[in-house]
């Protein structure tokens, strides 16, 4: 193999990587603002509607599985939930570890 072509093969690597990072961290974005939507829906009574029902549902089914493992570790506070804030400060935490290796 000659220099040009493992030059391009690194450059092809590096770019899959670079598009990987940026896709996972498109993706915390998107989760930390549905775990906000999610706690929101939990502290507001909405109207019942059919439409309102099933993006609380949605939330619900996306959000609890993180957040339930958060809520295993944490110690409870009464009825203070801290596993939303714990998770997207994890979150967030993941970004910048991402971030760096860019």
């Amino acid at each position: 193999m000659n220099g040009m072509a493992f030059g391009a093969m690194l450059g092809l690597l590096y770019d899959a990587r670079s598009s990987v990072v940026g896709f996972l961290q498109v993706f915390i974005y998107v989760y930390s603002i549905l775990i906000l939507a999610y706690i929101i829906t939990s502290w507001v009574r909405l109207p019942y509607s059919t439409w309102l029902n099933r993006i609380q549902r949605f939330l619900y089914d996306v959000c609890d599985p993180y957040l339930r493992l958060w809520r295993r570790v944490l110690p409870t506070f009464g009825p203070l939930d801290l596993s939303p804030v714990v998770g997207v400060a994890f979150l967030y935490i993941l970004s910048n570890i991402l971030d760096r290796l860019r």
